[in-house]
C-alpha cells in the first residue's frame, strides 16, 4: 500500500507541476517536450494497477529522461543565441570592410592607372615562386619573380610593362602561379584584388559585395588591404 500510496502522491505532484507550467506560459510552452512527457507521465501513474504499482526505479528512470529532454532543450537555445550573436559580430566585422580592398580566391588582375595587383596563398614556404601574366589569347605577357618565400600571404604587384618591353592596355588579365620547394612542385592559391561594396545576409552567412565578382563569404577574405 505504501508503494500505491507513494506513486499517487509523486501522481499529484507531477499534475500540479504541469498544470503551473501550463498556467504559466503560452500554448507554445503548455505544448513543449517537457510538458508533454510530465503530462504522459501522470497519465501513466494515475491509470497503474493498484496491484502491480510502477516500480520506483522505472519512475526515476523517467525523471531522469524528462531531465534529459530539458538539458537537451537547454543546449539547443544556447546555441541559437550564440549562432545569432556570431551571426551579429560577423556582420559587424564585415561593414567595416566596405570600400577596402580585399584578397580572395581567384586569378584575375585588373590593370589600372599603370599598376595591377595580386596575391597568392601559400601552405608551406618554397625555394622559388613565380607568376606569369596571361592575356586573353592565353600568351604570358610578364614573369614576376617573387624568389624565396615564406608561407602565408604573398603580395605581388605588375606595372603593366611586359617581357618585350611594351605597356600593356588598361583591362582585365589573369595570372599563373608556379611554386616550387625542393625542386618539387608546391599547391598554392591565386588571390584577386577586389574592392568590397556592400555586405549581404543569405543562406550561406554573411556575404561580401566585391566589384565584378559573385558574393564572396567573410571566412574567404584572405587580406584586408
Amino acid at each position: 500500500m505504501s508503494s500505491v500510496a507513494s506513486t499517487t502522491d509523486a501522481a499529484a505532484s507531477l499534475a500540479a507541476l504541469a498544470a503551473a507550467k501550463d498556467a504559466s506560459g503560452t500554448k507554445a510552452a503548455a505544448d513543449d517536450p517537457q510538458s508533454k512527457f510530465l503530462k504522459l507521465l501522470v497519465a501513466q501513474l494515475r491509470n497503474q494497477d493498484p496491484l502491480n504499482p510502477v516500480d520506483n526505479a522505472q519512475m526515476t528512470s523517467q525523471m531522469a529522461q524528462i531531465s534529459t529532454v530539458t538539458g537537451i532543450d537547454q543546449l539547443n537555445s544556447t546555441l541559437q543565441k550564440m549562432a545569432a550573436s556570431f551571426t551579429a559580430s560577423q556582420s559587424l566585422q564585415a561593414a567595416s570592410m566596405i570600400g577596402r580592398n580585399v584578397l580572395v580566391s581567384g586569378s584575375e588582375l585588373q590593370l589600372q592607372n599603370g599598376t595591377a595587383q595580386g596575391g597568392v596563398s601559400l601552405a608551406q614556404p618554397v625555394d622559388k615562386l613565380t607568376v606569369s601574366i596571361v592575356d586573353a589569347s592565353a600568351q604570358v605577357l610578364h614573369k614576376v619573380d617573387l624568389g624565396p618565400q615564406e608561407a602565408g600571404v604573398v603580395n605581388f604587384q605588375w606595372d603593366g610593362v611586359t617581357d618585350n618591353g611594351a605597356t600593356a592596355a588598361p583591362g582585365g588579365y589573369t595570372f599563373k602561379v608556379d611554386a616550387v620547394q625542393g625542386g618539387k612542385k608546391i599547391d598554392s592559391i591565386g588571390l584577386t584584388l577586389g574592392r568590397v561594396t556592400g555586405v549581404t545576409q543569405g543562406a550561406g552567412g554573411t556575404m561580401l559585395n566585391i566589384n565584378g565578382m559573385a558574393p564572396v563569404a567573410v571566412a574567404d577574405v584572405k587580406q584586408v588591404m
